[in-house]
């Protein structure tokens, strides 16, 4: 029998569709897509599910309007209380160390170095520092740190043989004029929580350690103070401005 073209035309036609629908995946009839279903293949790429880097917050810092009881231990009895002001008429601001459920660990003068005092988180007011300080005894060196990274390094005194700088975990408690205990501590003074064990004898200027100026500039970088770190005016001006009260100092050998 003889084919017409325009039939034979028709069929090469309809046998190209359906071999192309099979190479594709189709199914004929059971095929239910359309062309709406269609998306290029930029348009069905994942968005990226890359972590981003998490925003600094820097260290967590507490105070409290009235005075308030501490513990030996989280969930333990009280054993004192802190008063609204340090013993030199600042708010008592706390460095936070340590979080245990609904208590907070604070650095604070009313326990022995290297302890911490246990508040309930619901009697104190929180807020955050982006600043901090380290000390490096070995370097003769204090660094201003902001969020932990390095931004100003600054030359300081350390404790003499004999009454060394203690080490450890401390907070700055109080900021005050140097004027206002003598020229021996230059402008200002970053009052610490630290304690000095070894006082020179014949030592009356307490036992607190402190970051602060000098009457003698020759002695920064070397070893020849009482136990305090000393700087210079310029450099304690600068962190009079940028480190608060209650912002954390450790202190290294």
């Amino acid at each position: 029998m003889r084919v017409r073209p325009s039939l034979l035309l028709v069929a090469t036609a309809l046998a190209a569709f359906f071999v192309a629908q099979t190479a594709l995946g189709s199914t004929g009839a059971a095929d239910s897509g359309t062309l709406a279903d269609f998306q290029p293949a930029v348009a069905l790429a994942q968005p990226s599910t890359a972590a981003q880097p998490a925003r600094p917050r820097g260290h967590l810092l507490a105070s409290a309007g009235a005075a308030v009881p501490y513990s030996a231990r989280p969930g333990g009895p009280s054993v004192g209380q802190l008063a609204a002001t340090t013993e030199f008429g600042s708010q008592q601001v706390l460095s936070v160390a340590a979080r245990h459920g609904a208590w907070l660990g604070v650095v604070t003068t009313a326990v022995p170095d290297g302890r911490l005092a246990w508040i309930k988180r619901a009697a104190l007011t929180l807020r955050r520092t982006r600043w901090s300080l380290h000390a490096d005894l070995s370097e003769h060196t204090l660094t201003l740190l902001r969020y932990g990274r390095a931004v100003h390094r600054i030359s300081v005194a350390v404790g003499r043989p004999g009454s060394e700088t203690p080490t450890g975990r401390f907070a700055v408690t109080d900021k005050i004029a140097g004027s206002s205990y003598g020229p021996y501590y230059g402008c200002c003074i970053l009052a610490l929580n630290a304690h000095q064990p070894h006082t020179p004898p014949g030592w009356t200027g307490g036992n607190r350690i402190a970051i602060h100026g000098a009457d003698s500039p020759s002695t920064i970088g070397t070893a020849a103070s009482a136990g305090c770190l000393r700087a210079g005016d310029a450099d304690l001006r600068g962190l009079m401005e940028r480190v608060p009260v209650g912002a954390p100092v450790s202190i290294s050998a």
